[in-house]
C-alpha cells in the first residue's frame, strides 16, 4: 500500500468518530480508504467511474 498518496476527507465530515472514508487523487483515478482504519488496504476507482459515483449521490 502507497503511503505516498494525499488523503483528504469531505468538509461535511464530523470529527466525532463518525463513520467516513478518505479519497486521494491520482493521475489514474480515486483511491478511497476507511479512515478509521487507514492500514487497511484502499480501493482505487478510474475517473469514469467515481464520476458517474458522485452523479449518483447527487441524485439521491
Amino acid at each position: 500500500m502507497s503511503t505516498d498518496f494525499v488523503w483528504f476527507k469531505s468538509s461535511y465530515s464530523g470529527s466525532q468518530g463518525d463513520d467516513c472514508i478518505e479519497v486521494a487523487v491520482t493521475g489514474q483515478g480515486v483511491c478511497v480508504r476507511d479512515s478509521k482504519d487507514v492500514a487497511r488496504p484502499h480501493f482505487a476507482v478510474g475517473r469514469e467511474e467515481w464520476t458517474r459515483f458522485l452523479e449518483f449521490v447527487a441524485d439521491a
